[in-house]
């Protein structure tokens, strides 16, 4: 038996944007590699303009996954969109992701991942690195998992890059029982918070 929420369970990535489409490719490979689900990259969509905050200068997450949301899925069980926009939520100034716990749509921003550190602008390779991450976290709430007290956890909250950087790209032992579990509805008592 692989390990992974539930056998069967199908998550589509969706490019939203042109610049956005190799990301795609790369999370729906980590999706596979690392969470044990078939993937894959679904027609693209144009940026999601209608988001605009035009006091903020940013883009509404919330309005962006309630759209993902709305629109037919095909065969995907969850979707993952993936933009090169400014996200935001009222909360927080910025965010590199959003997924609401235990939905059907999440969404990634690549914006903000290409930060630059000591001044240079890291390689493509940190980018799509870290978009993958902010995915599998992601996908992680829309599988109902919590945030995770355990800093090395992929499901660790994280607001900034080098953080982002410091986080490896694995679950912790709990989040990983978590997804395990029959039906991703039964949690591990231990190590979430």
């Amino acid at each position: 038996m692989r390990p992974g929420p539930a056998r069967g369970i199908r998550v589509g990535v969706i490019p939203m944007g042109e610049e956005t489409r190799l990301a795609a490719k790369v999370i729906a490979a980590h999706v596979e590699g690392f969470m044990h689900l078939e993937s894959m990259v679904l027609d693209p969509l144009p940026r999601p303009d209608f988001a605009l905050d035009p006091q903020r200068l940013q883009y509404d997450a919330g309005c962006v996954i309630e759209d993902l949301e709305s629109r037919p899925r095909g065969r995907c069980d969850k979707v993952v969109g993936v933009t090169a926009v400014d996200l935001f939520v009222p909360v927080f100034s910025h965010v590199f992701g959003e997924a609401r716990l235990g939905g059907r749509a999440a969404l990634v921003s690549l914006h903000r991942l290409g930060e630059a550190e000591e001044g240079r602008r890291p390689p493509p390779a940190r980018v799509l690195e870290r978009a993958a991450k902010v995915a599998l976290h992601e996908l992680g709430h829309l599988f109902s998992l919590t945030h995770c007290s355990d800093p090395g956890c992929l499901m660790h909250f994280t607001g900034d890059v080098a953080g982002l950087d410091a986080t490896a790209l694995l679950f912790c032992r709990y989040c990983r029982e978590f997804l395990a579990a029959d039906g991703c509805g039964q949690r591990s008592e231990a190590g979430l918070v």
